[in-house]
């Protein structure tokens, strides 16, 4: 197989052995990072491809941590900025999943992981329905997809765990998918339901995505129904652990965070959609003193651009504690990376020899980053945290593979793309909303 070399670019590795290069190069060969280094010390062979990397900056593909495919971007969205999430969830966005077919679902995923390749994403931890169809998606387009299910009650009409663990018997190291068990949220499961997916994920040996005290209206809830709040059900349970990756925490107490570090438990913080939904923001400081790994992600309807949600997870901190040094730049850029695939136990976040071949490469070679010094690597960092967007991504590789080359996707027609979310989208409101 052809080795694919991208030479002479600034490279942030994300490695503490080897952080920064400023005139490096980067083999990749099959799935795998073959060598990383100086450009002056760079081998090559016949039959390489070579990527010029000059004027670019080359990271590590990004891992959104927290993911919802999403259909019909921006309809109703006058009414949603004043629906209280609760509200929302219940009365649309539930009954509006539970009817989607398979072709609508691919569909929906198709638009979505394309809109994510362009924005540098290159792997998603994503809770939708119709998993089978989104690891379809997921091999036809070439993004990495950690997938799960909605699993909730029955009055919800979504998902159960009966059909998650269907889907991972048929999905499940399918190409670039695999296959968790997800969990809704609170306000619709048991603590049944809690033991059902935590004794089938530990036999199944997988891991489980779940929503966790993402709203006060949340932890309400779970306090009247259970006396507990969210996370402490969890815990008592046995329900947490370090397979198991918890989206939003907003509204986690003492007790919960240390519940999370105790359990290794994983969190994906969200903070464009909790601020957007009203809901808060989450106790990054308080999480970070207690060593818990978290990750970032961008939830559904908000944006699917990770340097976006990288600002907001710097700036909104800095704000909250009016101190400049409470969140470096370098450190929202690791959870966009580094952390966010520990979180999934991916061997991927890292520019390093024999790790998994996701990587970006970001176009620095126009006036926006006229003043940045590429051999200062902390004015990379800076750049690329503060000054970048998913629109400055030119090439995008998953596994090995070119799968966006000069901000063109590789593998498919995104005409062909346009053309099918916009049919389903028009297939399901006409069915849905005909019959409401």
């Amino acid at each position: 197989m052809t080795r694919t070399v991208l030479k002479g670019g600034a490279v942030l590795t994300m490695d503490p052995a080897l952080p920064f290069l400023a005139d490096g190069s980067v083999v990749v060969e099959h799935d795998r990072i073959a060598w990383v280094g100086e450009t002056k010390d760079l081998v090559t062979r016949d039959g390489d491809e070579i990527v010029d990397a000059s004027r670019h900056i080359v990271t590590p593909g990004l891992v959104n941590a927290h993911y919802h495919v999403d259909l019909g971007k921006g309809a109703g969205e006058s009414s949603n900025e004043t629906k209280p999430m609760w509200d929302l969830l219940f009365d649309d966005w539930y009954p509006f999943l539970g009817q989607l077919t398979d072709e609508e679902a691919y569909w929906a995923t198709m638009a979505s992981y394309a809109e994510s390749l362009r924005n540098g994403t290159t792997t998603v931890n994503d809770m939708y329905v119709r998993t089978a169809a989104r690891a379809r998606a997921a091999n036809d387009i070439g993004l990495r997809a950690v997938l799960s299910n909605e699993i909730a009650t029955p009055e919800t009409g979504i998902d159960t765990v009966a059909s998650n663990i269907e889907a991972f018997h048929a999905a499940n190291g399918d190409g670039l998918a695999r296959v968790w068990l997800g969990v809704e949220w609170l306000p619709c499961a048991t603590p049944e339901l809690l033991r059902e997916v935590r004794e089938a994920a530990t036999e199944l040996g997988t891991g489980i995505h779940i929503h966790l005290n993402e709203s006060m209206s949340e932890v309400e809830d779970a306090l009247s129904r259970f006396g507990k709040r969210p996370t402490e059900l969890a815990y008592e349970l046995g329900f947490l652990g370090p397979d198991v990756l918890a989206a939003h925490c907003v509204h986690l107490s003492d007790d919960e965070i240390r519940m999370m570090a105790e359990t290794g438990t994983h969190i994906s913080h969200n903070p464009g959609s909790n601020a957007y939904l009203g809901n808060g923001i989450a106790r990054m400081n308080d999480f970070r003193a207690a060593g818990i790994n978290v990750g970032l992600g961008t939830d559904a309807g908000f944006c699917s651009d990770l340097f976006e949600i990288m600002r907001w997870a710097t700036y909104l901190h800095r704000a909250t504690t009016r101190d400049v040094s409470a969140r470096k730049s370098s450190e929202a850029l690791r959870m966009a990376t580094a952390a966010g695939s520990a979180a999934l136990g991916q061997d991927s976040g890292v520019l390093a020899e024999g790790r998994l071949a996701d990587l970006i490469l970001i176009d620095v070679d126009n006036v926006k980053f006229g003043m940045l010094d590429r051999t200062d690597p902390g004015l990379v960092e800076e750049f690329v945290v503060n000054h970048a967007n998913g629109s400055d991504v030119a090439t995008t590789i998953v596994n090995g593979e070119i799968v966006m080359r000069d901000r063109v996707l590789t593998r498919v027609d995104e005409a062909e793309i346009t053309e099918g979310v916009a049919r389903a989208i028009h297939d399901a409101n006409k069915r849905y909303f005909g019959g409401h």
